[in-house]
């Protein structure tokens, strides 16, 4: 049997052109278009039968060639602090995680760009899983729709919607799945479809120094960066991809991002090292570094993983650096963890499967050898 398209990922042409390959008459396939984008991406339809104001031949038609299929929930779980987890498969070995994080004045989703990643950045669990492959758009958006789907947060235009933000801070490095990245960033902040607007959309990348510009002139969301440290010696081991793009270079896109202001300013994210980067000189080498710069500079406690080969920086210590920051006049929250005892904190996404299909084959061995034992 040909499998079904998924409409989900979509652009308004690409879509025209999958209705009109299915027979819909090209005089009445623009239309088709908006009607599908408003119950799809306003709606949040899961199927065309929910479609009643579409004809019932129209919607047969769809049925046969289409799907609204989410990726499939391999596990849902809720932190005692109320942050949600999703373990998602769209395929064999095609697994992936998304977060969301609710607080009192906005609701914040961290979506995944990619099944693992090859950016081996130490601190972080994800990088100890090697990249699968590129999430395609409808994955990506599949992540949003699920989330709004558990919250029950439709219509997407309501007021009082609790998926507020976006940030491309999940799985995998999204300047490295750029198209795909752009495609369905562009549905999330369409008006007409999850009508997020740019400044709450958030692109972080570990420095992919050339992919900036085009982030910031063709994407045009907000830009944070994963920055960790002050040195190129030390952010070399931490952040392999400094030994391709260093400090000056990022630097350097930085303060020529477009649209940067103190309206729209560049988040830099700082994971605290104990004994790496979490120095008083450190604190002062990077309020220099990002002189010139609108910036904002997010102090996170490093959040511990099985096999972790760092300790996160003492209480005190991270307060003494934040308050050198804060004294050079950047807002420099220290970002409250969330979500830790579901695994769901800052660096602690990874694809699950990877530990159950260990588990699931020494429990293969194990019962193998019990066959094998005299009764």
């Amino acid at each position: 049997m040909e499998q079904r398209i998924s409409l989900i990922g979509l652009d308004r042409g690409a879509l025209k052109a999958a209705l009109l390959n299915a027979g819909v008459p090209d005089k009445s396939a623009a239309m088709r278009v908006s009607q599908l984008w408003n119950w799809i991406y306003v709606h949040g339809a899961r199927d065309f039968a929910s479609m009643t104001n579409l004809a019932r031949d129209f919607r047969e038609l769809l049925e046969q060639s289409f799907t609204l299929a989410r990726p499939e929930i391999i596990t849902a779980q809720v932190s005692e602090d109320g942050t949600r987890k999703w373990l998602l498969r769209t395929g064999p070995g095609i697994e992936f995680e998304t977060v969301y994080i609710p607080e009192s004045d906005r609701g914040t989703l961290c979506v995944s760009s990619q099944v693992g990643c090859t950016l081996t950045c130490r601190f972080c669990h994800t990088g100890t899983q090697k990249l699968v492959r590129n999430l395609n758009p409808d994955e990506i958006l599949g992540q949003l729709l699920i989330a709004k789907d558990a919250l029950e947060d439709w219509p997407s235009t309501a007021p009082g919607r609790k998926v507020t933000n976006i940030v491309m801070m999940g799985m995998g490095e999204p300047l490295y799945n750029f198209d795909n990245v752009k495609a369905a960033l562009g549905t999330v902040m369409d008006g007409d479809a999850l009508a997020l607007s740019k400044r709450r959309v958030t692109l972080s990348t570990a420095g992919v120094v050339p992919m900036i510009p085009r982030a910031g002139g063709e994407i045009g969301s907000s830009l944070a960066i994963s920055l960790h440290a002050v040195r190129d010696d030390i952010r070399d081991v931490i952040v392999p991809i400094n030994k391709k793009y260093p400090i000056a270079e990022l630097m350097e896109a930085c303060r020529t991002y477009p649209g940067a202001s103190n309206a729209r300013r560049i988040t830099f994210e700082y994971v605290m090292l104990k004994g790496v980067n979490d120095s008083l000189a450190d604190a002062r080498a990077l309020v220099k570094l990002v002189a010139g710069i609108p910036a904002k500079i997010n102090l996170i406690p490093f959040n511990a993983w099985p096999g972790a080969p760092y300790e996160c920086s003492d209480w005190s210590q991270i307060e003494k650096f934040a308050e050198i920051v804060n004294r050079a006049g950047y807002a420099s929250p220290v970002r409250t963890p969330r979500g830790r005892d579901i695994m769901a904190a800052c660096g602690q996404l990874k694809s699950e499967s990877v530990k159950e299909r260990a588990s699931a084959r020494m429990a293969a061995a194990q019962s193998g050898q019990l066959a094998r034992m005299p009764h």
